[in-house]
């Protein structure tokens, strides 16, 4: 979907527990986007019914609701802990929910928090999961390391980290829409000569 004077912006979170670092981590994200002019809404999973290993069941009234809250999108942020090198179980239900109908031509960033010190391997896995749904990755994303000490209620510790998040944000809402360029180019242009024909 496209709002052309103010992107919507949607984090889904993989995480469950109720002191998330992810979660933290994604609105620090969703609050750049929003200063970057964008709308903003944080999908917490806990708050949705989705029964693992059954997303074929159309009657599922939450997958419904996450199918359109995803399809309503002109970005989309996905978060992870890092669960055993690759992102979690909780995430990877959420988006078989879903499909191409709800993801392609859809610009998607990617976070990752580690307890350890090598972060990286789910943002791996996501980006082929979102090419896969015909999805546009942002190639800027986050990779926080010992989230234990770097995540905090107050937010992301260390000053790098929380740029880098916030620039992702800021990219999330300047690129909602990208995958339309050529066609907003083109309807551009069909407007500049359709007023050069009325001068």
């Amino acid at each position: 979907m496209q709002h052309p004077s103010e992107p919507h912006v949607v984090a889904l979170c993989g995480s469950l527990r109720d002191q998330s670092k992810t979660r933290i981590a994604l609105r620090e994200v969703l609050t750049a986007a929003n200063d970057a002019g964008a709308s903003t809404e944080l999908v917490d999973l806990r708050d949705y019914e989705l029964p693992a290993l059954n997303a074929v069941d159309s009657d599922v009234p939450d997958s419904q609701r996450l199918q359109e809250t995803v399809s309503n999108a002109d970005s989309i942020v996905l978060g992870t802990p890092n669960y055993h090198g690759s992102y979690s179980g909780v995430l990877k239900n959420a988006l078989d929910y879903c499909g191409r109908d709800e993801f392609s031509e859809t610009v998607v960033g990617l976070l990752e928090v580690a307890a350890g010190q090598f972060p990286g391997t789910a943002l791996v896995h996501l980006r082929t999961v979102c090419r896969t749904l015909n999805a546009w990755t942002l190639p800027t994303e986050v990779a926080i390391p010992n989230s234990h000490t770097m995540v905090t209620e107050a937010g992301i510790r260390d000053q790098e980290l929380s740029e880098r998040t916030a620039r992702l944000g800021r990219e999330l809402a300047r690129y909602a829409g990208m995958p339309r360029y050529p066609e907003l180019v083109e309807q551009r242009n069909e407007r500049t000569v359709a007023g050069a024909q009325n001068d």
